[in-house]
């Protein structure tokens, strides 16, 4: 008696549910690769901890006091409210040289760098004028001081040397902040009827993790990085303008006007709107690969289902063309054993590197899933043949991986042109002959 379960269509939709079955080990593994993400992540926080973090620098400015004169109708002064400006230096330029070396926690190493960072710059007396007849204010001197902003003080290992006009100040730690830095201030009074520009210069030694910037806290900046890092990725409101990236390092130079910024020259330091913005206007470097082991490991896992589902099309191809029959079992013993190659991927990578971790896990599934085919379909050209076919798979995904702007592209051509190869291998099938149980065309009296 004829069993619709046996027909070719119920094998099809089958398969088609096994495939979806293999979404659980596959989301488990992308589970275990966000985790071990995440204790990297732990593993960079507990060394910035005791060295220092990602670090931005922002250099001098000025926090001027000022007062504001309220006035009834009759233009009478009913209060008076004391502020203090903000004024950004007319220009300013910051030079740093990395000097990086790795730190180990656990099992993960982290990039780290030592920096000798030199910037230089002036203020120039009409902007402390401009800012008091914008703002409606008049500003005093006495009690302004120099404010530098950086990210994380547990990174700064001394400064060399601090001058205003060739004469030394003396930085104090405060516990203010501003736009979520840290703030490092010395008394500096102002004189309003100056007529001179205010020249600064600061040396300081810091330290910081994977990530150094700087604030553009001038009409005109300029930041210039160099370092023997190799593979820097260049980040932050805007790329540099000229940079050199070679097996030897790099260096990168930056230039940014205020017209660049999204904040002016001046602001009441009470403005929250402004302070936000200032992290957003960095610019700098990141000391960290961007193909990195936990992006390349996503990336694979991304097409898993679809190759897991390619490998299925051919053990069913081989099937229908050889007259051969394989269980469901069998389907899930094949897709079991693709879908640890990401887990076996993931392993090996975080201790040899990505690449070589995806031969030897590549080869180990090919090697698996090829002699379990041999066996099952009791012939070892099937098992050469789909051994053959999944290492291609593979090779095209590492492909996938690595091209990542192409990605897309290559990707919808495989696509395109599977379809059209199992369209011709399937041309001459009659569909409906195999609509009857597999064992038979004809029920035995």
């Amino acid at each position: 008696m004829f069993r619709w379960t046996q027909s070719i269509t119920a094998k099809v939709l089958g398969i088609g549910v096994l495939a979806l079955l293999m979404l659980i080990p596959l989301s488990q593994a992308d589970g275990i690769v966000r985790e071990r993400e995440a204790m990297r992540t732990s593993a960079v926080a507990r060394v910035a901890g005791g060295w220092g973090g990602v670090q931005t620098i922002g250099g001098f400015l000025l926090a001027v006091p000022a007062r504001a004169e309220v006035h009834d109708s009759n233009g009478r002064i009913v209060s008076v409210q004391d502020t203090t400006h903000i004024v950004l230096a007319d220009e300013m330029s910051t030079t740093a040289d990395l000097a990086v070396e790795r730190r180990s926690s656990g099992m993960y190493e982290v990039p780290v760098y030592t920096s000798d960072v030199t910037i230089r710059g002036r203020f120039l007396p009409e902007d402390l004028v401009h800012a008091g007849e914008e703002s409606g204010t008049m500003l005093s001197g006495g009690k302004a001081e120099l404010r530098l902003l950086i990210a994380d003080t547990r990174g700064l290992q001394g400064i060399t040397a601090a001058t205003v006009d060739g004469r030394p100040v003396r930085l104090q730690s405060s516990a203010a902040t501003m736009g979520g830095y840290s703030v490092l201030t010395a008394p500096f009074p102002v004189d309003p009827t100056r007529a001179t520009p205010i020249d600064f210069a600061l040396t300081l030694r810091i330290a910081g993790t994977e990530s150094f910037s700087a604030l553009p806290l001038a009409r005109s900046s300029t930041l210039h990085l160099r370092s023997a890092w190799a593979d820097p990725s260049f980040a932050g409101a805007m790329l540099p303008g000229r940079r050199s990236v070679t097996a030897k390092g790099f260096d990168a130079t930056w230039q940014v006007m205020d017209l660049n910024r999204a904040y002016g020259q001046h602001w009441d330091a009470a403005s929250t709107d402004v302070n936000n913005r200032l992290a957003d206007s960095a610019m700098g470097v990141k000391l960290v690969k961007p193909g990195s082991v936990y992006q390349q490991n996503d990336r694979a896992g991304k097409y898993g289902l679809l190759f897991i589902a390619l490998t299925f099309v051919a053990f069913f191809l081989f099937e229908v063309l050889k007259g051969l029959r394989l269980h469901p079992v069998q389907y899930l013993l094949v897709g079991a054993a693709m879908a640890s190659f990401y887990v076996l991927l993931l392993a090996l990578s975080e201790q040899i590197g990505f690449g070589p971790a995806y031969v030897v896990a590549a080869a180990t599934v090919v090697l698996i899933v090829g002699g379990y085919a041999a066996a099952a379909l009791r012939a070892r050209t099937a098992g050469v043949v789909l051994g053959g076919v999944l290492a291609l798979v593979y090779a095209i995904l590492y492909g996938l991986i690595g091209a990542e702007q192409y990605a897309l592209l290559i990707g919808s051509v495989v696509l395109v042109v599977v379809i059209a190869l199992l369209m011709y291998l399937t041309r001459r099938i009659d569909w409906y002959a195999y609509g009857v149980p597999f064992t038979s065309q004809t029920e035995t009296p």
